[in-house]
């Protein structure tokens, strides 16, 4: 099923302010919430729905392509920017909406353990794309040095990945330490972050020798990509899930992939048309020819009409680029140049001589050039 429009989801404008965009994410979530509608599969869709377009749409860089491209500009099938968001990227950035994950009587895991979910970083890779790649869509597989969940032990940071924890003392497991403020209107109960823990509810006792208790390491992994047709230099398209995994079973970052496109040797890319640069020489512009231009993908036979001039534009609809947010595709623009020699032999230049004496080799100017030459005719008496 088709995704709806981020800005039809949270029921905003394009012209919304960060603060307005925050402040329907927020009605929504607290509307959609699991713990406010249990077992509803529902409401639990329009509380993920909601995330994903918050996601999106309250990060500037990730607006701007958005904007631009739509859903595809997002990733399409990279995972987009925030289709790939789980339940636990979600209550965090619930939390943090909220202020440290508590409001209303909702921890930041809203009923699933309030313990803060660390999340890794995003990791930024280039990719280069011939234009046929662009043309085509291409799959690639690239290898990135990042952080992954260690494996001695699972992920956790203690020997053994069970055991070697003791509950932390300052917020007795929950991850999270409350204060109570008296104000004029009563008393008001924040939540905020336990600073013993840094969140996790427990401490270690016995580090892992592997990654030393950080339950991550570095590695070399292999990630496949599905870039569709259409990027162009410089885009970024985000792969949700794919960066550094978070510290102790902490969830992943995103990979950012920034779109680097090649030069072709003969083509030339003009937004979603591609231009060829035809040359001919002067008997085929005067007799007229069939030649075969090259294309991204093969190669394309074209008729050149007799008397074809130079600088003349023939259009092979189709065989441009397609729009990587649409169903139209570009065309290839082939601009004809009529060649003329440089060096002739005598023969040839016999030849130009009794060709300048036929009244077929004189330009046919139109009436208003016509009454030009005659007035320069006189001016130059």
């Amino acid at each position: 099923m088709a995704k709806r429009d981020y800005y039809e989801v949270l029921g905003i404008e394009k012209s919304a302010s960060a603060q307005e965009v925050k402040k329907a994410y927020r009605k929504l979530a607290l509307k959609y919430h699991p713990d406010k509608n249990p077992d509803d599969k529902g409401a639990e869709d329009k509380f993920k729905e909601a995330a994903e377009a918050y996601e999106v749409l309250s990060n500037e860089e990730k607006k701007a392509k958005y904007d631009r491209f739509g859903h595809a500009g997002m990733g399409g099938g990279f995972g987009g920017g925030g289709g790939g968001m789980n339940m636990d990227d979600i209550f965090s950035q619930f939390g943090d909406i909220f202020g440290g994950g508590g409001f209303g009587g909702f921890g930041g895991g809203g009923g699933r353990g309030s313990r803060r979910v660390k999340r890794g970083s995003n990791i930024r890779v280039k990719v280069k794309m011939t234009l046929a790649d662009v043309v085509n869509g291409v799959e690639k597989k690239i290898k990135v040095k990042k952080f992954v969940s260690c494996k001695p032990c699972s992920g956790s940071g203690a020997e053994g990945g069970s055991g070697g924890f003791t509950t932390c003392d300052t917020c007795k497991g929950a991850g999270q330490v409350n204060r109570v403020t008296n104000t004029f209107l009563g008393q008001m109960q924040t939540a905020s972050t336990c600073p013993t823990c840094g969140g996790d509810g427990k401490i270690i006792t016995n580090k892992c020798n592997s990654c030393h208790g950080d339950g991550i390491v570095k590695d070399d992994d292999t990630i496949e990509l599905k870039i569709p047709a259409g990027v162009e230099d410089g885009m970024q398209l985000s792969v949700s899930g794919k960066g550094n995994m978070g510290a102790r079973n902490g969830v992943a970052g995103d990979l950012i992939v920034a779109i680097e496109e090649e030069e072709h040797e003969v083509l030339k890319r003009d937004g979603n048309n591609i231009l060829f640069d035809l040359y001919i020489p002067f008997p085929d512009a005067i007799l007229g020819t069939d030649v075969a231009v090259p294309t991204v993908n093969g190669k394309a036979k074209i008729k050149i009409e007799p008397g074809t001039q130079g600088g003349k534009v023939l259009r092979l609809r189709n065989k441009g680029i397609p729009e990587v947010n649409g169903y139209r595709t570009g065309d290839q623009m082939v601009n004809v140049n009529v060649w003329t020699p440089q060096t002739l032999s005598k023969e040839e230049k016999e030849m130009v001589e009794k060709m300048k004496d036929s009244e077929n080799f004189v330009p046919n100017p139109t009436e208003q050039d016509k009454g030009f030459f005659e007035r320069m005719k006189d001016y130059f008496r």
